[in-house]
């Protein structure tokens, strides 16, 4: 039977990490802490024949990869609505539901996977920005993870090989494929700003300020002239400013009062949980995120799911470390 302080001791170091990787192959962070639980399970009772033939780092990493991948088999893959077609036209028309049977993408907050540890701050954005997750989806699960393991934490070919079972050539040949689909659906080179940029901040608040208002003429100065709008669970998303106000103006905002949205952190990218008011009651909504370049927003996409909302809650935290204080969550009018 393995120690269990000796494991702890090696183990956990890398709980976080390994959340993120399971998140960047499955989409979800729901499904990313159950393969999380699952690894250490399964690191547990190997643990004595470890024998440290590799780092731990290496070792539980390839349990969580291959874990991932058999998870992968059973499950759909995960989408924004954006993946499921092209932009609607007509933003006045009814946004056209997409039916229980799509499994939605997810965020997850920044400070569950520790993006504000300074060591690897800049690697841990990148590989948890949204776009980026959307696009992983669309590839075969083995390009995803010989791209994860190879490009985004950097192990080497041989060792990918060893944790895949399978041969270098091999590695070096499914990494050609999946970068080169890769490029097919991200060809965008627009740099996102960081979470922590004072613009962001600012471009956040005043979103969650016009938002909160339902000040159309507002939200119009702060969105770019090619800015997406997509929310999960419908079909219809926009591209262009226009568009995008419109459906806004038409379908969502309601009237000033109607909606309650609280900073925090997603994806290394600005966001807000949102609560909508029903009667006297502000009710979880879900989590918004932006996507924020050149002083503008680019990007907003609305999660709604309200089972997200506890993820990026924790008595005690506060927005300033990627956790929204409870405290500070809407309960009724006048809260």
């Amino acid at each position: 039977m393995a120690d269990q302080t000796g494991f702890a001791q090696q183990t956990e170091p890398f709980r976080r990490e390994l959340l993120a990787h399971c998140y960047r192959m499955l989409g979800s962070v729901h499904d990313a802490e159950d393969l999380v639980q699952e690894t250490y399970l399964l690191a547990w009772r190997g643990f004595d024949g470890f024998q440290g033939r590799s780092s731990v780092r290496a070792w539980l990493y390839r349990i969580a990869t291959n874990a991932c991948l058999k998870a992968l088999q059973r499950r759909s893959i995960r989408l924004l609505p954006s993946g499921l077609g092209g932009p609607a036209a007509d933003p006045l028309a009814p946004p056209v539901a997409a039916g229980s049977q799509v499994a939605w993408l997810e965020p997850i907050p920044d400070a569950m996977i520790g993006v504000d540890d300074p060591a690897d701050v800049a690697a841990t954005r990148e590989g948890i920005r949204l776009a980026l997750i959307a696009c992983l989806q669309h590839l075969s699960a083995p390009q995803r993870a010989v791209l994860l393991l190879r490009d985004v934490l950097a192990f080497p070919a041989d060792e990918v090989a060893v944790m895949l079972e399978t041969t270098t050539p091999a590695v070096k040949s499914t990494l050609q494929r999946a970068r080169a689909r890769l490029r097919q659906l991200d060809p965008s080179e627009e740099t996102p700003a960081k979470v922590d940029d004072p613009r962001a901040r600012e471009l956040l608040n005043r979103y969650v300020t016009a938002f909160e208002a339902a000040d159309v003429a507002a939200l119009e100065q702060l969105f770019s002239a090619e800015a997406t709008l997509e929310a999960t669970t419908i079909r219809t998303w926009f591209a262009g400013r226009t568009g995008c106000l419109h459906f806004l103006h038409h379908h969502i905002l309601g009237a000033p009062g109607d909606w309650r949205m609280l900073p925090t952190r997603a994806n290394g990218a600005p966001a807000a949980l949102a609560f909508h008011r029903t009667g006297d009651t502000y009710r979880p909504y879900g989590i918004v995120v932006l996507t924020v370049a050149d002083d503008a927003i680019t990007g907003v996409v609305s999660f709604a799911d309200p089972a997200l909302i506890p993820l990026f809650t924790r008595p005690g935290d506060s927005p300033g470390n990627g956790f929204a204080p409870l405290r500070h969550i809407p309960r009724s009018i006048g809260t």
